[in-house]
């Protein structure tokens, strides 16, 4: 997984007030959820700021990272856990990160890339990604930028489904009939098959 870091200082005003005043000066307000538990058992979260030019290679970019924080000078790694956007103006309101270790799995999302040149594809099918990514469990040295899923068996009409993947060292959390990618007939490939009968 590629790494990239982000630079923030801790907040010490909280509320919405600040909050909007932070995005007015260009600033995104940022919890870190980890290890920290408060009395009853429930995750503490680390409310940082950051800005906005430090978030936009992570945020806007297909590919998935650990991100390397820097809170005011302590550093640890981090996973994007969740990031909400203004309905209409589509900027950034707020980030979650989700402290990572080298020995805790962690759920994340993974890009999937489809790879060779599908049967059906050769027979006047058409390759379709039903799925952009899928979730999968490990810990987070394990996690690859990509899922790579060859085709190159899959026949006019046929699906692979997550219940038929398998990748090492980490565990698919999707369900197994989830539809990942499959081969759809085309009016030439109707054609072609009606004209062998």
């Amino acid at each position: 997984m590629k790494e990239i870091s982000v630079k923030g200082t801790l907040r010490t005003e909280l509320g919405k007030k600040a909050s909007r005043e932070l995005r007015k000066a260009n600033s995104v307000p940022c919890n870190l959820y980890g290890e920290a538990k408060d009395e009853n058992g429930k995750p503490v979260a680390k409310a940082f700021v950051t800005t906005n030019d430090e978030l936009r290679n992570l945020i806007y970019s297909p590919d998935i990272y650990t991100v390397n924080l820097n809170i005011d000078g302590a550093e640890c790694k981090a996973i994007l856990k969740e990031i909400q956007f203004h309905p209409v103006k589509d900027n950034i309101l707020h980030v979650d990160f989700y402290e990572i270790t080298d020995t805790k799995p962690i759920i994340m999302e993974v890009p999937i890339k489809l790879e060779g040149l599908a049967e059906g594809v050769k027979a006047g099918g058409k390759l379709v990604a039903n799925v952009r990514k899928l979730k999968v469990k490990a810990v987070y040295s394990n996690i690859p930028e990509k899922l790579v899923i060859n085709v190159a068996h899959l026949g006019l009409g046929k699906t692979i489904k997550v219940g038929e993947l398998n990748f090492e060292g980490l565990e698919l959390m999707n369900s197994t009939e989830v539809v990942v990618c499959q081969v759809k007939m085309t009016r030439s490939a109707m054609a072609a098959a009606a004209q062998k009968k």
